[in-house]
């Protein structure tokens, strides 16, 4: 995988190298030449004996041994040229920016398998086809612009796709954003974004790497070892953003549960990032705000101090915050009386501090240090700053710039003139500054990044389970769904709390059941798939001659097979629910149950096995927690039984990986119960 060669070549040939600055074997080879790369270069081109002033190889058999190979030829020509440069150049990396490869067509599949097998044969290192390049502080082997001056604090960047790539450090550069390396990894035929994220894991480090990742992903084609090595690196301290594009699917599925619809594959990634500790973005300049605010000192609280000059965009950035779940505390102490008799009147300390267009540089000192030294309630500032043009701003931004040394608090520069100043702007980067053009952009990414939680366990603790019992009854069960009786034996053998329930087939049995059980009960039918549509599910039953009507009628609703009888429950309707996903394994959803997991569809994801941390996770994050916890009089439910429920099922599903598809549906909470209603579970031994 990624070698000494790629990282730090000592030689590089560049194959198709063009005297045409504006072809990408012209402009690669002209940003070698005139980036930091020192060692020997070389060139090959049938027609040219001399490109940009070094000697063109016409026939690759004449190149001494070479590092690096940077390819960009037709595609069909570069299997033989991997061929010749691997096996006798002894070449072990290779950057391949040509496309027509599988992102075109099957042909060119097959070529790419072909370049693949001979650079794997030799253990080499790919990266691309199809790609712009690499970006390292030995090298700049790519065709694009623009090219960053690499800094070891600044971001290590990945990305699948080579234009997005050139699109986001376009639009970070003039904000201040430093970049460390750039990796674009293209058609990702050998290495994608996971292989380079394991190898900056496996290297990290902790004096010299660099602390923040970021991440383009088109394809998550290996969860398993980005959940790995993303939350690796975020435990050593690192901080990791990721765009992962492709959310909505193209054209709709049918499904057979309430899980199957809800878990989408995109369900899965949010699932991910979660377990990891990523923070997902959903655009460049969200991927930018979450990189800048990574550049900035670890907020601490949520307590935040907005000053400004200006009082729109602080009206607008407190809106943000707040919806956010940041807060935004109202200031009255006696060191704010103190501050408000060094501004101008007219000016307001209850935070937002306004310190009026008319205020000095000198002021803003003083409110920042103030809000740093004497406002212990505040754990962040956010400094709003522009100019109308009607005098330069240096002095605010030296200011800005010297507290931003020695503050104990984290302070986030928000400048929003741009344009007018450019020059301040301009020199305020210079001094190694990051800052954020727009109010609202900014005070979403704080929240996001404020809110992702740090990684799960990947392997937590589970409950223990009767793993003989939950195998005996999966493996003598068919594809598909399987009976009432072994769903409760499954969740007997878990332990999982369950309303008594019995299958009657005719109606004698269902009497004798109603008396065992006691009044009221609940009557289903067995079979059909979604019961109520059919007139297949009757509540409060709470005599023997309703049962035997009830029976009569539901057993002869189309495909019914039985009627089931469960005791009558009340509580809150809480709904817990599985769905394997292909390559990410099994998601567990948790919410509201009932009607309201359709119309609401408040659920909670995450990645099987869950622990009991990111269980309780999953259940605080829901909108509706709150009447989970009691609102208005209305009773509460055992949060930590409602995590247990969740955590059992996680065993269940370690024992049984066969199931598919599991939804319990209604759950009722109820003081310290939390007990499964309604249940069903699909499974397939051999899944395609």
């Amino acid at each position: 995988m990624i070698n000494k060669q790629l990282l730090d070549p000592e030689s590089i040939v560049v194959v198709g190298g063009s005297n045409d600055i504006h072809k990408p074997g012209g402009a690669v080879l002209r940003n070698l030449m005139e980036g930091s790369f020192r060692g020997k270069l070389f060139v090959t081109n049938l027609k040219e004996s001399e490109v940009q002033g070094i000697k063109s190889f016409r026939d690759p058999a004449e190149l001494p041994n070479v590092d690096l190979a940077i390819i960009a030829i037709a595609a069909r020509f570069i299997p033989e040229m991997v061929e010749i440069l691997a096996k006798e150049k002894n070449t072990r990396a290779f950057i391949i920016l040509s496309a027509g490869f599988s992102e075109e067509s099957r042909e060119g599949k097959l070529l790419e398998e072909q370049v693949v097998q001979t650079i794997s044969s030799v253990g080499g290192a790919l990266i691309g086809p199809n790609c712009i390049g690499v970006l390292t502080p030995n090298y700049q082997g790519v065709f694009t612009k623009p090219i960053p001056t690499l800094d070891p604090r600044g971001c290590d960047f990945i990305s699948g796709s080579g234009a997005t790539a050139c699109f986001i450090m376009e639009a970070g550069i003039p904000k201040g954003l430093k970049f460390s390396s750039v990796f674009s990894v293209g058609n990702s035929a050998q290495m994608g974004v996971e292989e380079v994220l394991k190898y900056l894991d496996e290297t990290f480090d902790p004096d010299i790497s660099s602390r923040v990742k970021l991440l383009y992903i088109e394809n998550v084609s290996k969860p398993d070892l980005l959940l790995k090595h993303a939350g690796s690196l975020i435990r050593k301290g690192c901080k990791i953003a990721a765009i992962k594009a492709g959310s909505s699917e193209a054209g709709s599925r049918a499904a057979s549960s309430h899980t199957g619809a809800l878990a989408s594959p995109d369900v899965a990634v949010d699932a991910l990032f979660r377990k990891a500790g990523i923070v997902r973005c959903y655009g460049r300049e969200d991927l930018i705000s979450v990189a800048s605010i990574f550049m900035h000192p670890e907020l601490k609280g949520k307590n935040i101090a907005i000053i400004t000059h200006a009082g729109g965009p602080a009206v607008m950035l407190t809106d943000a915050l707040s919806n956010g779940g940041m807060n935004v505390p109202h200031i009255d102490n006696p060191a704010s009386k103190e501050l408000l008799t060094l501004l101008y009147p007219g000016s307001s300390v209850a935070n937002p501090i306004d310190f009026l267009a008319t205020g000095t540089a000198e002021q803003l000192g003083t409110i920042i240090q103030f809000a740093d030294q004497k406002f212990e309630g505040i754990d962040g500032m956010a400094v709003i700053f522009g100019t109308p043009g009607l005098q330069d701003v240096f002095d605010p931004y030296s200011v800005l710039h010297r507290q931003m040394q020695t503050a104990g608090k984290p302070i986030f520069p928000i400048l929003p003139s741009i344009l007018t100043a450019n020059e301040e702007v301009a020199d305020f980067i210079s001094k190694g500054h990051v800052f954020f053009p727009d109010e609202v952009t900014f005070g979403n990414a704080l929240c996001r990044v404020y809110k992702t939680n740090k990684p799960f366990d990947l392997l937590p603790d589970l409950p223990k389970v009767d793993h003989k019992t939950i195998r005996g009854i999966i493996d003598r069960s068919a594809n598909g769904y399987i009976s009432p009786g072994e769903i409760q034996q499954l969740l007997d053998a878990c332990e999982i709390p369950r309303a008594k329930e019995a299958v009657a087939g005719d109606v004698d049995v269902a009497r004798s059941i109603s008396v065992q059980f006691g009044f009221p009960l609940v009557m289903k039918v067995v079979g059909p798939l979604h019961k109520s549509d059919v007139g297949g599910v009757v509540l409060n039953i709470r005599d023997e001659e309703s049962v035997v009507r009830e029976f009569n009628r539901m057993i002869n609703i189309k495909d019914t097979t039985g009627i089931l009888i469960q005791q009558m429950l009340s509580g809150t309707e809480l709904f817990v629910g599985a769905k394997y996903e292909k390559k990410f394994g099994h998601m567990i959803l948790c919410g509201l149950g009932g009607i309201f997991i359709e119309v609401l569809k408040d659920v909670s994801a995450g990645i099987a096995p869950i622990g009991t941390d990111e269980a309780l996770t999953m259940i605080r994050q829901l909108k509706g927690y709150k009447i989970l916890e009691g609102v208005r009089g209305q009773q509460g439910i055992n949060i930590g039984k409602f995590a247990d429920i969740i955590l059992r099922l996680s065993a269940l599903l370690q024992a049984a990986p066969e199931i598919t598809e599991l939804d319990f549906n209604p759950l009722l909470g109820k003081g310290d119960q939390v007990i499964v209603v309604d249940s069903r579970i699909h499974i397939m031994h051999v899944r395609q």
